[in-house]
């Protein structure tokens, strides 16, 4: 719908000041100067890779000196220049992926818009095009709208991170804010490592909890009343000293560290980091320091 490919059904769509789409028309996507990168790339096989980039300047109808400068600029700007007379078949993934991001910046849209460009990639390179995303970023000054199941690819790259569900929009806020402060469960559920604990709710409760105040709450045993959801965040799981037993679950290694998934007194999971190893059935102790309700 930002890009002009579907009609909305009610409701409208503003680029600044500018209405692209309402109940009055709407503005076809040749007019939004907008450009797209697709999952799949979509490039032309018949065409060079500076054709392929070229190609949105020639159906404006820029030609001849200002058509190849604006090309090779593109192609710098995402270190393909010495691949311009290749085709698209003789690339690899990375490098078909960013033919595409030339072939965006070489109109100098307002708006790029990225369907999972990243999901077709092996991890190695994911990382090497989130390098690139970000110069592209910086260099075009466009905004970017970047469609992602990947948690870690829109907390590296975005300024503001959307989360949608089931056609609703739950949260928006700058990455570090919806890591720290996810709003609701679902939210705290799909961002970042963690666990959630179900504890009693008496009396006035910061958004914030320490250790003191969670530890007051997970051996309060009174049964009933009413109940609140605290998210624990691996890294704020501390093993080792004083603290409430647990047992040791699951263990996976992750080159740096031990992911460890741990079984409270009460049942309840919880998730850790460890630089040394454990094993499955050890029992544990447990320090939370902090804790946020959701």
């Amino acid at each position: 719908m930002i890009a002009g490919f579907e009609t909305p059904s009610d409701g409208s769509i503003l680029l600044g000041e500018r209405v692209l789409a309402d109940a009055g028309g709407v503005v076809p996507p040749e007019k939004r100067n907008m450009a797209m990168v697709f999952q799949s790339y979509a490039l032309w096989p018949h065409m060079t890779v500076a054709d392929n980039v070229g190609y949105p300047l020639k159906v404006r109808g820029i030609s001849g000196e200002r058509y190849r400068e604006k090309v090779s600029d593109a192609l710098k700007a995402v270190r393909l220049e010495a691949y311009a007379g290749r085709r698209p078949a003789d690339l690899s993934g990375g490098q078909r992926q960013r033919v595409a991001l030339a072939r965006c910046l070489v109109t100098a849209p307002d708006v790029v818009l990225l369907d999972e460009p990243l999901a077709n990639l092996d991890r190695h390179l994911r990382q090497e095009m989130e390098e690139t995303f970000r110069e592209f970023h910086a260099r075009s000054g466009a905004t970017m709208i970047y469609v992602t199941h990947d948690q870690a690819e829109a907390m590296a790259l975005a300024t503001d991170v959307a989360v949608m569900s089931e056609g609703r929009l739950l949260q928006v806020a700058a990455p570090a804010e919806i890591y720290a402060r996810p709003e609701g469960r679902l939210v705290g559920g799909l961002i970042g490592q963690g666990a959630i604990l179900a504890l009693p709710e008496r009396g006035a409760v910061r958004r914030d909890l320490g250790w003191d105040e969670i530890l007051t709450r997970l051996v309060d045993r009174v049964p009933g009343g009413t109940r609140m959801d605290v998210l624990v965040r691996p890294q704020d799981v501390v093993l080792g000293g004083e603290g409430l037993p647990a047992e040791v679950e699951g263990v996976l290694f992750e080159g740096e560290r031990y992911a460890l998934r741990l079984t409270l007194g009460d049942g309840q999971k919880l998730r850790a980091y460890s630089r040394v190893a454990c094993n499955e059935g050890e029992r544990v102790t447990v320090r939370i320091n902090a804790g946020w309700r959701l």
